[in-house]
């Protein structure tokens, strides 16, 4: 990566990733990649020799005093700004849109349970986006291999058995986008369904079951390596029936995604999913249309959802979803009790590891793709950068 080609400078930050924190630091961008790091007055010198090559086009930001990370990643997310995943190009551009301006450059496109035809227009949309957007991850089908008993929010009667002919038009419509499917793991078939989704590609994620301990630690020894929005939509951990969630934190092979918005899961749990499995926890938004909306009636897929002082559910009190972002969820795990770099991992690098992208995403390193979000003292977004371009801000 040539200094002469470089396009950002910015200096003054503390840095904080998964590999600590560092004051002072600077970092410099060319293309789409971080070319060099340091930290001190260095800079300057550098700045200069760029200058000296010809260097004309290159932007010096002042981030004294300010927070810099890597660019959070999202698995798991509907929508935003009033856009739906499950509405097509435009909304999902919308939703990527506002979800970038509050940090989150990489995003997985998740859809609910829908009839299959429905759900194979939508992954082949999808595809489509991700093949010419490579801050698209892919698509997250959350439905429609759901137990009923479990279902939350989802439609009871998209959700179907993961019979393998369905699970082979599924990922022939992704057209090797699938990124991630979330399955009950105590239907007919999931155990098989496993195995075909995890050769295709796809992280296997446990969720939105009625599995007990046995029945989850099957799917984990059959390759699923996820366990969707722990706590949420699942047996809770009782001490004759530990459930999906103690097959988890058991496990070093499995992460777990977690919604930190003080709705889903009270903070001590939060706490304690963090203490209990150290760099394993992956924070997550489910944020639907409403996430940086005004209240009132929505839709999630073919439910109609009510939001009231930011709280999604449908009409018989069911959480449909956030209205959370990456930067709040960042607030959220810290005010119950997270350290600031194990909450900041859970946004980067964890994530990044589960998608095996942890050689280019989730740190400030050079080499690795230029994500960055500069946050003021109090973790509120101030700028983003997602693959070494401004993102534009939530204004």
């Amino acid at each position: 990566m040539s200094r002469r080609h470089a396009s950002l400078l910015l200096h003054g930050a503390k840095k904080l990733d998964a590999d600590g924190v560092a004051d002072d630091f600077w970092i410099l961008v060319a293309g789409d990649r971080i070319a060099e790091t340091g930290t001190g007055e260095s800079w300057r010198s550098l700045a200069a020799e760029i200058s000296m090559l010809g260097g004309g086009g290159l932007e010096v930001f002042d981030a004294e005093g300010a927070w810099i990370t890597p660019g959070f990643i999202d698995l798991h997310v509907h929508g935003g700004g009033g856009g739906s995943f499950d509405e097509g190009a435009e909304g999902i551009r919308t939703a990527l849109a506002f979800h970038r301006a509050h940090g989150t450059t990489r995003s997985a496109i998740s859809l609910v349970a829908n009839p299959l035809p429905t759900l194979a227009a939508s992954l082949g949309v999808v595809a489509s986006i991700a093949e010419a957007d490579p801050l698209v991850l892919g698509a997250h089908l959350e439905g429609p291999f759901l137990a009923p008993s479990r279902r939350g929010a989802h439609d009871p009667s998209a959700l179907i058995e993961p019979r393998p002919e369905v699970v082979a038009e599924l990922i022939a419509a992704a057209r090797g986008r699938l990124t991630q499917v979330t399955l009950a793991p105590e239907l007919p078939g999931a155990l098989g369904a496993i195995g075909a989704f995890t050769a295709a590609g796809a992280i296997v994620a446990v969720g939105h079951t009625d599995a007990d301990l046995a029945q989850t630690r099957a799917a984990f020894d059959r390759g699923a390596r996820l366990l969707t929005h722990a706590f949420n939509a699942m047996r809770g951990i009782h001490h004759r029936d530990p459930g999906p969630v103690m097959a988890a934190l058991d496990d070093e092979r499995i992460a777990l995604e977690l919604i930190a918005d003080g709705v889903h899961v009270h903070p001590s749990m939060i706490e304690l999913a963090f203490r209990s499995a150290p760099g394993r926890v992956v924070l997550v938004t489910d944020a639907m249309a409403a996430a940086g909306s005004a209240d009132g009636a929505y839709r999630l897929g073919t439910r109609d959802v009510t939001v009231a002082e930011g709280r999604a559910t449908l009409p018989d009190g069911t959480i449909a979803g956030s209205t959370l972002t990456q930067e709040a969820a960042l607030r959220g795990a810290m005010a119950a009790g997270v350290g600031a770099q194990e909450a900041v991992a859970a946004l980067t690098a964890t994530p990044a590891r589960v998608l095996g992208r942890d050689d280019e995403l989730g740190y400030l390193r050079r080499g690795h793709l230029a994500d960055l979000v500069v946050l003021d003292e109090g973790f509120v977004v101030q700028a983003v950068f997602a693959a070494g371009a401004r993102v534009p801000s939530a204004a």
